[in-house]
C-alpha cells in the first residue's frame, strides 16, 4: 500500500466507524423496503453525499465490480404517474441497494415521509452524525464538506 492511500483508508475507516454508530442509533428501525426514498422522481428527495461518502461509494461500486448496467438498473414503478422517474443508480433491479453497507448518512437515517413522521432518533442527534461526517470530509479534501447531490456526482 502506498504511504498517499493510507491517510485516505484512515478516513474511510472513521467514516465507517461513524456510519457504525448510525446504524446502532437506527437499530430496530425497520424499513418496508418500498425503494420510495430511492425514488428521486416521486419524492423531489435524493441524498447529498461529501467527499469522503461519494469516495465510499465509489470504492463499493469498484469492488462490486463496476457501475450497474442498464439492464440490472430498477424499473421505473408502474402506475405512479411520473413520466421521468430518476431512480439512485445504485438501485437494482430487484429493488435493493447495490452498495447498502456503503450507503451515506442521509440513507442509512431514513429521510423518506413514514421515517420522518415517527423519527426514532432525535433530530439533533441526526444533525450531530451529519456534522462529523462533514468535518471527516473537510479533512479529506478541501472543500469536501459541501455536500453535491448523489445523483448528480454520479451522472444521472
Amino acid at each position: 500500500m502506498s504511504a498517499a492511500k493510507r491517510p485516505e483508508d484512515a478516513l474511510l475507516a472513521e467514516l465507517e466507524a461513524i456510519y457504525q454508530e448510525v446504524d446502532a442509533k437506527f437499530a430496530g428501525w425497520t424499513c418496508p423496503a418500498s425503494t420510495e426514498c430511492c425514488r428521486f422522481g416521486l419524492t423531489g428527495v435524493e441524498p447529498y453525499v461529501t467527499s469522503i461518502e461519494y469516495l465510499a461509494v465509489l470504492k463499493a461500486i469498484q469492488k462490486r465490480g463496476g457501475p450497474l448496467r442498464d439492464k440490472r438498473k430498477a424499473l421505473a414503478l408502474e402506475g405512479t404517474g411520473v413520466r421521468d422517474e430518476r431512480t439512485c443508480a445504485l438501485l437494482d433491479r430487484s429493488g435493493r441497494c447495490s452498495i447498502y453497507e456503503a450507503r451515506p448518512i442521509g440513507c442509512r437515517t431514513f429521510f423518506c415521509a413514514r421515517a420522518t413522521e415517527a423519527m426514532p432518533v432525535p433530530h439533533t442527534e441526526v444533525i450531530e452524525m451529519v456534522r462529523r461526517v462533514q468535518e471527516l470530509a473537510a479533512r479529506h479534501t478541501p472543500g469536501g464538506e459541501l455536500s453535491h447531490r448523489l445523483g448528480k456526482m454520479m451522472g444521472v
